[in-house]
C-alpha cells in the first residue's frame, strides 16, 4: 500500500484513519483524499510509465467540467456546472473509456458560481457541494437529500471526516466579474453536516477570510487563511484551536495562499494566489504579486513557518497546491504566472534544497503514480491554445510522455486516477481520458 504520510499532531476523539470517511476506490474525492496527497486512495498498483510511452486519448468538450471521482471498477462520476451569477450543477456517470453519459442527476440547486466538489462517501452515497447547496445522491444519481448552506456565497468543496461528517467552508475571494478588495474580504466559517439528511450539526467562525479549500487529517481541519494557517479540532463538534495560528504573509507584495497538503508533519502550500480572476484561457502573465512565489511549510507541531522560492521573478501566480512525494521526500512547486515548475529535496528538519527545474505551464492540481514516481501535470501550449498532459519523472524532472487534449483552456481544476494508470484530466472546457502504453 502507498505510504500516505504521517502528518504530525496526535489525533483527538473520533480521529481514526484520515481517509476512513471515503469510499475505498482509487480516487473517491479531489486530490485523492482530505490530506490532498494526490496519490491513489486505495492499494491498487500503478504501472510504470517508460520514456516515450504512447498515450491513448479520448476527449469530450462540455462547459465547466470540474472533477471526476472513481469508485468501484467502471464507476466514473463527473461534476459539471453552469455559467453565471446563480447557477445549477449536475453529476454524470460516464463510461470509463468513451466518456459517454451513462446516467445524469439532472440539475441540482447551486448558487454563486465557483468550482465545487464531489466525493464518494464510505456509506455508499455521493455528495456534492456547489454554490450554497449540498446534495446527497445514490450510486444511480438519485437525490436522497439536499440542504441550503447558511451564507449566500459559494462553498468551495468539502472534506469527509473519519466519522462520516462533512465539513465545508464559504469562499472569500473574488468571483469572475465580481472583484472583492482585500480589505473587504469577510472572515469565513466552517460548517459541519451529518451525512444522512445533511442537517447542520455545528458551525464555527474563523479568525480571517479564506480563499483556499480546506484539508483535514483525522480530528484536525486545516484552513489556509488570507494571512495565516488556521487549525480547528473535531470531537462530535468543532473545537477551537486559537493557539495554532501561523502567519505566512510577512512581505510587502506577497499575496494569499491556496490549498494545503498535509504530509511529513507539516502543511505545504504555495502563496501569491492573487490575480486568478485575470484568467483568459491561461494564467501566464496574469500574476499581480511583486514578491517571488514560494513553497510554504508550516510545522504542525509548533506552527513554525519556512519558505523557499519556486521562481525569483515577480508576477508569480498559482491557484492550487504543490505535490509532496512522501516516499522520496520531494516537494514540487510551480508558478503559473511565469511558467516554471521546480522540485526540492526535503531534509529531516523540513529544509528544502533544489533538485530540478523546468519551464512548464502548469496550473491544475497534481497527480502522482507513486510506485512509478510519475508525476502527471498539465502544460498549456499558448501558441496553439491547447492543454497538454505531460508525465515527468518526479526524481529527475525528465519528461516521460506528452499528449494533446482537445481542451483549449489551461486547467485550474482536478485530475483523477482510474484503473491501470488511466488518468482523467479536467480543464473546465474538456474532460479527457488518457491511457499510457
Amino acid at each position: 500500500m502507498t505510504d500516505r504520510g504521517d502528518t504530525g499532531p496526535e489525533a483527538g476523539p473520533d480521529a481514526g484513519d484520515a481517509d476512513a470517511g471515503y469510499w475505498s476506490g482509487p480516487w473517491p474525492g479531489e486530490d485523492g483524499g482530505p490530506r490532498r496527497l494526490g496519490v491513489p486512495a486505495d492499494a491498487s498498483p500503478t504501472p510504470a510509465i517508460g520514456a516515450g510511452a504512447a498515450v491513448d486519448v479520448v476527449s469530450r468538450t462540455d462547459p465547466l467540467v470540474t472533477m471526476v471521482v472513481t469508485r468501484d471498477p467502471g464507476q466514473v462520476y463527473l461534476l459539471r456546472n453552469g455559467m453565471g451569477a446563480d447557477v445549477t450543477c449536475s453529476v454524470e456517470q460516464i463510461d470509463p473509456d468513451t466518456l459517454a453519459t451513462v446516467a445524469d442527476s439532472g440539475p441540482l440547486a447551486g448558487g454563486p458560481m465557483w468550482p465545487g466538489g464531489l466525493a464518494a462517501h464510505a456509506n455508499g452515497s455521493l455528495y456534492v457541494v456547489f454554490g450554497n447547496h449540498a446534495h446527497r445522491l445514490d450510486a444511480e444519481l438519485r437525490v436522497l437529500a439536499s440542504a441550503e448552506l447558511p451564507r449566500h456565497r459559494p462553498y468551495n468543496s468539502f472534506v469527509i471526516l473519519p466519522d462520516g461528517t462533512l465539513v465545508t467552508k464559504d469562499f472569500a475571494g473574488s468571483l469572475p466579474g465580481a472583484p472583492v478588495a482585500p480589505e473587504a474580504r469577510v472572515p469565513c466559517e466552517l460548517v459541519a453536516l451529518e451525512p444522512d439528511a445533511l442537517t447542520i450539526v455545528d458551525r464555527i467562525a474563523l479568525a480571517e477570510p479564506s480563499i483556499a479549500r480546506i484539508s483535514s487529517d483525522g480530528a484536525h481541519v486545516y484552513v489556509v487563511g488570507d494571512t495565516s494557517l488556521l487549525r480547528v479540532g473535531w470531537s462530535r463538534g468543532f473545537v477551537a484551536d486559537p493557539g495554532f495560528r501561523s502567519p505566512y504573509r510577512t512581505e510587502e507584495g506577497q499575496t494569499y495562499g491556496w490549498d494545503c497538503v498535509l504530509a511529513l508533519g507539516a502543511a505545504w502550500f504555495l502563496d501569491n494566489g492573487d490575480g486568478s480572476t485575470n484568467f483568459d484561457g491561461t494564467f501566464r502573465g496574469k500574476g499581480v504579486s511583486t514578491t517571488p512565489l514560494q513553497v510554504i511549510r508550516v510545522d504542525l507541531a509548533d506552527g513554525s513557518v519556512s519558505t523557499t522560492a519556486v521562481c525569483d521573478a515577480a508576477g508569480g501566480l498559482i491557484t492550487n497546491p504543490p505535490m509532496v512525494d512522501v516516499e522520496r521526500r520531494i516537494v514540487v512547486g510551480y508558478d503559473s504566472g511565469n511558467g516554471v515548475m521546480a522540485a526540492f529535496d526535503i531534509a529531516d528538519d523540513g529544509a528544502l534544497t533544489p533538485r530540478w527545474r523546468r519551464d512548464h505551464d502548469h496550473a491544475a492540481h497534481l497527480l502522482l503514480l507513486p510506485g512509478a514516481g510519475a508525476l502527471v501535470t498539465g502544460d498549456h501550449d499558448r501558441e496553439r491554445m491547447v492543454e497538454q498532459v505531460v508525465v515527468v519523472d518526479i526524481a529527475t524532472g525528465f519528461e516521460l510522455a506528452r499528449a494533446d487534449t482537445e481542451g483549449p483552456l489551461q486547467s485550474a481544476v482536478f485530475p483523477a486516477l482510474g484503473w491501470d494508470a488511466t488518468v482523467y484530466w479536467c480543464s473546465l472546457s474538456t474532460v479527457s481520458r488518457l491511457r499510457f502504453g
